[in-house]
């Protein structure tokens, strides 16, 4: 029998609203995760990226496999507005998805309502600190 503690990636298997957000993470039914996140309609996915810089296409992977069932994709991109890199808006534009890139709290709250009005919207949302 192996000993120790088997780590997983995040993953949260359905679709929840965002409860809170800050202190380098997010709270969303009833649990917490630190780091950022990828809310889509397969679920919710801890997510590597800390900066918008960071972005490659590799990132958003996961958003592309999943694109027939996303219409918008709203990202976090932290304490402000971040242009996002022009490969990105290509690859979905290409995928039929409209991309809305603003700051990680306008992020949270457009999901949340966008959510609640059954729409088929995803969320890549940087984590923040404030």
């Amino acid at each position: 029998m192996a000993g120790g503690i088997e780590i997983r990636p995040a993953h949260f298997p359905g679709r929840a609203p965002i409860d809170a957000y800050g202190n380098g993470g997010f709270r969303f039914a009833d649990m917490s995760h630190r780091g950022s996140l990828l809310c889509l309609p397969s679920g919710i996915h801890g997510w590597s990226p800390v900066d918008v810089k960071e972005f490659t296409l590799a990132h958003f992977d996961k958003v592309l496999a999943d694109a027939q069932d996303i219409e918008v994709l709203l990202i976090g991109t932290g304490d402000g507005m971040r242009v996002l890199p022009k490969e990105l808006r290509e690859a979905f534009r290409a995928a039929g998805i409209s991309v809305d890139p603003m700051s990680t709290g306008a992020a949270v709250r457009t999901y949340n309502i966008m959510l609640s009005e059954s729409r088929a919207v995803a969320a890549a949302l940087i984590a923040v600190e404030g």
